[in-house]
């Protein structure tokens, strides 16, 4: 077998999108000038239906405008405009006949290269504010605001105000911290609003970006599922020929999905591998092989690594560590099961050259792809990957979102116990462990999992809650009394989170009886366990997981 030294670390992009009437449409191109949100506006252009995408800020003009966007977004950020080396944008980006957006920082960016007037006013605005709908140039609204009232409520982050718009522009809304909140130039299709749109606490803000994209862009609705999963199914064929492919199988929505759309794509050249590595959850190596061979019909080998999982992770306590190693430990298990694969598909000999994995546009980003980007934490599959891999990237799900990879496994005919299920993460309870993993601790945290799982269920609340890490801090004791005597257990942290797409999320506020019944549940039936708290952290600061 060959080994492959590249394999990119930027979603695979589509040349462009295809519209029913035949047109053809390039990507919304999202320049992140450092913004938390920055993914969000992406996932907030795709709910439109116009695939988006995100790119550095460090990228030239002609380098942004080589990629054939058909509008750009600029994101918000933490700068100043005013600080040393902060990022900027020459006027040649607004002048290129491409229809740009700016968003906070982004829109302050347009202002000051255009030649308005970018100030400290001292007036800071963070949170909820009341914005005005400004007509004092004597003009109708711009078609930017359209279908919006005349106060709104929208989500401001800023303590630089634009306090003079550049000239050609039309000043369309006021707050008390900022004089020009939103102008733009419709003659040049040229936007901006110093509220976050994105985000859900601005009430009209889906309706402002739908609004630049088809009254300002003119763009027209061409990403959808039926488009994705042809597009799709047509790139898989011509990538792995006639070769065989295996599948990284975790039994979560994400390996599912990528796994139906390559067994579309090549039948049953495509054999699924679970890699019991021993950091599964109760009972779930069976759950995976009775529902997905069920549903789908699919090739299943099922390959017993616990003890190489637990042997590499022996003495590991830092988190991007163990991360890597299971990584790492995941393409050796499906080297090692080649053999094994090609025996069940009773093939003719050939290799099987092509890994499938259901890499997410998020892992993407948190991984740091792509120039520029920083990097929030590893994912196995992304940052996690060895360097001498020997297995070609099958990764039909690189440009999605959690919610269109679930609407995608709908499409497909996945059921809905499968496509619905809540997120696990690749690694599985290795980084749910804060410190050393071990057998023992993995039964311990094993069983305290399953109680929280078992009573959210009987709860109703599993379609209310994105996930809920149950998290075991391994390397610190806690002081309890049970049975009338002393103890000297673990806490169990619950980390129950509300999210649309991961990228943002907050803490689920559960019944506090239900929350009473687990935690009396894990201190009763979990004797290492003398304590349970709830993580009340959102996303950001905090990501989802702990490690």
């Amino acid at each position: 077998m060959t080994a492959v030294t590249s394999h990119s670390t930027e979603p695979a992009h589509p040349s462009a999108a295809t519209s029913p009437d035949g047109l053809q449409q390039g990507p919304v191109l999202v320049v992140d000038y450092g913004a938390q949100y920055a993914q969000l506006i992406a996932r907030r252009v795709r709910e439109a239906d116009v695939y988006s995408e995100i790119v550095p800020h460090t990228l030239s003009t002609q380098e942004i405008l080589a990629k054939n966007p058909s509008a750009l977004i600029l994101s918000g950020g933490p700068s100043s405009v005013w600080a040393e080396g902060a990022p900027q944008r020459d006027a040649a980006l607004f002048q290129a006949g491409v229809p740009v957006f700016g968003i906070c920082y982004g829109f302050q960016v347009m202002a000051q290269a255009l030649g308005g007037t970018v100030a400290k006013t001292g007036a800071r605005e963070y949170g909820s504010t009341d914005v005005a709908v400004d007509v004092t140039d004597g003009a109708e609204p711009s078609s930017i605001l359209e279908g919006t009232p005349a106060t709104q409520v929208a989500w401001m982050s800023h303590g630089d105000s634009v306090t003079q718009a550049p000239e050609g522009f039309t000043v369309l809304a006021s707050t008390p911290g900022a004089p020009v909140a939103a102008f733009a130039d419709e003659s040049r299709k040229l936007a901006g609003v110093q509220w976050h749109p994105e985000v859900r606490h601005s009430q009209y803000g889906q309706q402002v970006l739908r609004n630049f994209l088809f009254q300002i862009a003119g763009l027209k609705p061409t990403w959808s599922t039926e488009n994705i999963i042809e597009r799709e199914v047509t790139k898989i064929r011509e990538q792995v020929g006639e070769g065989r492919a295996i599948c990284g199988l975790s039994g979560g929505v994400d390996s599912a999905v990528a796994a139906a759309l390559v067994q579309r794509a090549i039948g049953d050249r495509l054999t699924c591998v679970l890699v019991d590595h021993g950091l599964m959850r109760q009972d779930e190596v069976e759950q995976v092989e009775q529902d997905y061979v069920a549903a789908t019909g699919v090739n299943l080998h099922i390959a017993r690594e616990a003890d190489r999982f637990l042997s590499a992770l022996a003495g590991v306590t830092d988190p991007e560590t163990k991360r890597k190693i299971i990584g790492r430990e995941f393409i050796r298990a499906f080297e090692a099961a080649e053999a094994q694969v090609l025996l069940d598909a009773k093939a003719d000999g050939a290799k099987v050259g092509y890994l499938v994995q259901g890499t997410l546009y998020p892992d993407i980003v948190e991984s740091g792809g792509g120039e520029g980007a920083a990097t929030i934490k590893s994912h196995h599959n992304v940052g996690g990957l060895p360097e001498d891999l020997e297995f070609e990237l099958v990764e039909p799900l690189r440009e999605l979102f959690k919610d269109e990879v679930r609407e995608v496994g709908r499409q497909l005919g996945l059921p809905e116990t499968i496509v619905g299920r809540q997120p696990f993460p690749g690694p599985g309870l290795g980084i749910r462990i804060i410190g050393e993993v071990t057998e023992h601790r993995l039964y311990i945290l094993r069983r305290a999992d399953a109680i929280a799982r078992a009573e959210l269920t009987a709860a109703g609340l599993d379609d209310q809650v994105w996930q809920m890490p149950v998290v075991l801090l391994a390397d610190v004791h806690s002081v309890g009394v049970q049975g009338d005597g002393r103890t000297y257990g673990h806490p169990i942290v619950l980390r129950p989170v509300s999210s649309e797409d991961a990228m943002t999320a907050d803490w689920s506020r559960l019944p506090s009886d239900l929350l009473a019944r687990i935690s009396n549940r894990i201190t009763n039936e979990v004797e290492e366990i003398n304590r349970v708290v709830l993580d009340v952290t959102s996303k950001p600061p905090g990501t989802i997981e702990w490690e």
